[in-house]
This record gives C-alpha cells, structure tokens and sequence, in this order.
C-alpha cells in the first residue's frame, strides 16, 4: 500500500485538454539547432564542424567529463553552423545547427544488442553512457552515472510515471501507447541491479495507465510491480518517492541511494530500452503543448532540437492574448523569452498562458499564516528562508534553515495568500551559496599554488 509523505498540496490537475490525446508525431523542422548541454554535467564539446555530413544517431557532441553524456544527431543533413544560439535555461549556449535533408538516414553504427538477455551490469552502463540518456524528468542527470553508482548499494529500483504537475500528460499517453518499452526497459534495470522486483509509481488519476501495464506485466511475466500512489504534488519528486513506495526516508543532505534506492524516470527508462532494443540513442522526445494559450493542446514527439515555435504551429498557433511560455510545467518550469529556443532531453511540456493564471501582487507581504511550513515537503520553513534571503543573510539560509535541501518544488510558491516569490527567491539563494562556495575553493586553490 503506498504511504503518504509530509506535507505537499493538490492543485487543478489540468490534464483535461491532452490526457486522452495520442502521441502525435510531427514533421521534423527544416533546421535543429542542438545544444552542447542537455545534462547536469560539464558540457559536451563540438565534434563536427560547417559543412560536414551527418546521419541520425551520429554523435555530435563528446562528454566534458565523467558525469556527463554524449549528443546525437537527431534528423540526417548538413551542419550549417556550430556556434552560441539562445538557451532554454538563459542567455546563449553553444550549440550545433544542422539543416535537415529529410533523408531519414540512420548512422551506420545504430545497432540493436543482438541479445539482451545476456548484458552484463557494466555492458548495459556502457550502452547507457554511450546512448546520451540522462533523467528525462527534467533533472538531466547522466544515467550511466546513477546506475554506475548504485550497483551494489542499492536494493529498491523505483520508475517515476506520477507525472504530479498540472499540464503534463506525456509519460501518461507513453504508459498507454507504449507499455512493452516501460516493462521491457525496467526489467532490464532489475537485471542490472540484481533485485527481484522493479517498482514503477504512479498516481492514482492515471489508473487506466496503471491497468494497461499490468496487463502487460502478466503478458511479459516481467519482474515488475505498479504502485498506485496517492494523486498529490510533488509525489514525483525523488525524495516523495522513495517514502511513498518504500517507507524509507531519505536524510538531509543525501541522494536516494544513501537509502538503498535508485529512481528512474519513465521516459529514461524507455530510452533504455530503445538504446538496447533498437541501438538507437536519445534522439527525440514527447513533449506535451498545452495551456489556455495553446489553440489545440496536444502531445508531441518531435527531434531533439527542434524550436517551439514548431511545437506551437503544430497545434494551431498561439492566442493573441498570450502573455507567458513556460517550458516543463506551471510549479518547477522555466519561462522562456524567446521562441527561438529549442527542444532539449529534459523539456517535458511547453505551456502558454493566455488566461488569469499568473496573479502577481506589487509588494507582496508575508501575513504570517504559516501556509508555506505545512505543505512544504522536506519540513523546511520558507518563510524564514525568505527573509534572511532579503537581508541576504545567506549563509543562516543556507545553515541554520538548510536551505540547500529545498527540491525547488513551488509547493510553497503556490500556497501563499501573500504572493511572495518564495521559489524564485530560493533558486537565487542556492546560487548564491553555490557561487561562494566556488569562489572559496578558487582562493584556496590561488593560495596553494602561491604557497
């Protein structure tokens, strides 16, 4: 039976406009334009150049580092340019643009593994790593990474299908159109991990999903058990989880492995089986289009690259009145300031508001209802947080209110009467720290070499 976590609030679920709509695929764009970060990680660095060749599933991009991962081509044609174009996160990031010559042309080396069962741990990491798949949730971290980190240490293998924000309905439609890349892609994962069972979480709204996979489960006689959760955000969140289906806490400070979990998102988890299966690595991605300024909400699977402009004019255009994009969904999602920027292997929804959703206040002040403390998930207070942040005391936000454990969720952001920006406010303080911590280890580093 799934347990209930602290605190966490039910907003409208507004799921209505796409959950009973199919994956749509639409015609690839005339141009893509990738960029050289889609992963929590050191960037990837250019391997092609103006004017080369390239074919679906060729790599384009080799990692920076260990915790990092490769990026693909993800149409076939010729790279018109490698250069900084605007970025889904801020600013402009180097990116490679490549003009689509509608050939379809697969890489050469995009193989299928010719016999799954037999993978080894470290073959099925070594495929994992050289795929480009990273948590396609939206955190981005490199799955090599993750499961290279867990063997061994973990015995609860958890696959996140909540999909708890308002708007998303992509890893509902995946559950339902697609159930043999989930089954077989978790139980390549409890192979892996050496566990008897894999856990795949998802919340009770979506119960057709849930029956549609366990039929498959009986079909497959996979190794794999649905848990209904709970519908109550941020049940996807990885700390939510693990509480939810295992009745484990995890502690301040420490990932869910410290509890002997290791979580995997859904859609991870069939490009899993996509990059064992069919040999072909993350190249595109569902994307749901909704909002009350989208003319026809639909969900999406389109090349990685791809500007959501495109993503837009596949449903119709946007309303006049529109005012607001946000990419990935209304309580953790990024607005976007230019239709230019395109689709990454993290971006899970493209909203856009036309409506009364946004209710901002002047010079919003705190009534001290204590709303923000009882729903917050990890039992922090966000509005003392709030306050030594304005007096930019980050350092009390950071040790005395732990601060850097905030999962940036919004839960507190959306309860407010008062309207206070209390989630923007914790991103920007948690730069903050970071940013001071970097400089301290760069003084120390400069006094070292001098000494």
């Amino acid at each position: 039976m799934a347990q209930a976590f602290f605190g966490g609030v039910h907003p409208n679920d507004m799921k209505a406009a796409t959950n009973e709509k199919a994956i749509e695929q639409i015609k690839a764009p005339a141009e893509v334009v990738i960029p050289m970060s889609m992963h929590i990680g050191a960037p990837c660095k250019p391997v092609v150049q103006k004017g080369d060749k390239v074919t679906i599933g060729q790599v384009i991009g080799e990692p920076g580092g260990f915790v990092s991962a490769p990026i693909h081509a993800s149409v076939s044609g010729t790279v018109k340019a490698v250069e900084p174009r605007p970025f889904s996160m801020g600013g402009s990031f180097m990116s490679v643009v490549i003009e689509n010559d509608f050939q379809n042309t697969v890489c050469a080396d995009i193989k299928p593994v010719a016999d799954p069962d037999s993978l080894t741990p470290e073959q099925l990491v070594e495929i994992v790593k050289n795929a480009g798949i990273v948590g396609q949730g939206g955190a981005t971290f490199p799955t090599h990474v993750k499961i290279s980190s867990g063997l061994g240490k973990v015995d609860y293998v958890l696959i996140n299908a909540a999909e708890c924000e308002p708007y998303i309905t992509g890893d509902h439609r995946t559950c339902l159109e697609r159930p043999e890349q989930v089954i077989k892609g978790a139980a390549l994962l409890a192979k892996c991990f050496g566990v008897d069972k894999v856990y795949i979480g998802i919340e009770a709204n979506k119960q057709n999903a849930a029956d549609v996979l366990n039929a498959t489960i009986k079909e497959l006689k996979a190794p794999v058990v649905v848990e209904v959760l709970h519908t109550r955000y941020p049940q996807g969140a990885e700390k939510q989880l693990v509480q939810a289906i295992s009745g484990r806490q995890v502690p301040s400070g420490k990932l869910p492995a410290d509890a002997g979990c290791c979580i995997f998102n859904l859609n991870t988890t069939c490009a899993i089986y996509r990059a064992v299966y069919e040999g072909m690595p993350v190249v595109n991605k569902v994307v749901t289009v909704s909002g009350s300024g989208v003319i026809e909400p639909k969900n999406i699977e389109c090349p990685i690259g791809t500007p959501i402009c495109d993503l837009f004019d596949a449903c119709g255009g946007l309303k006049e009145e529109t005012y607001k994009l946000i990419m990935g969904g209304p309580m953790m999602g990024l607005a976007q300031y230019d239709v230019n920027v395109t689709v990454g292997k993290g971006t899970g929804a493209m909203l856009a508001f036309a409506g009364d959703e946004e209710k901002y206040v002047a010079e919003p002040q705190c009534i001290r209802c204590g709303k923000c403390v009882g729903v917050c998930p990890i039992r922090l207070e966000p509005i003392f947080m709030y306050k030594y942040l304005m007096k930019g005391n980050w350092e009390a936000f950071r040790d005395q209110l732990h601060g850097m454990d905030c999962i940036e969720c919004g839960a507190c952001t959306y309860t407010c009467p008062a309207r206070l920006p209390l989630t923007h406010a914790f991103r920007l303080g948690k730069q903050q720290v970071n940013n001071a911590r970097m400089a301290a280890q760069a003084k120390a580093a400069a006094e070292k070499k001098e000494g």
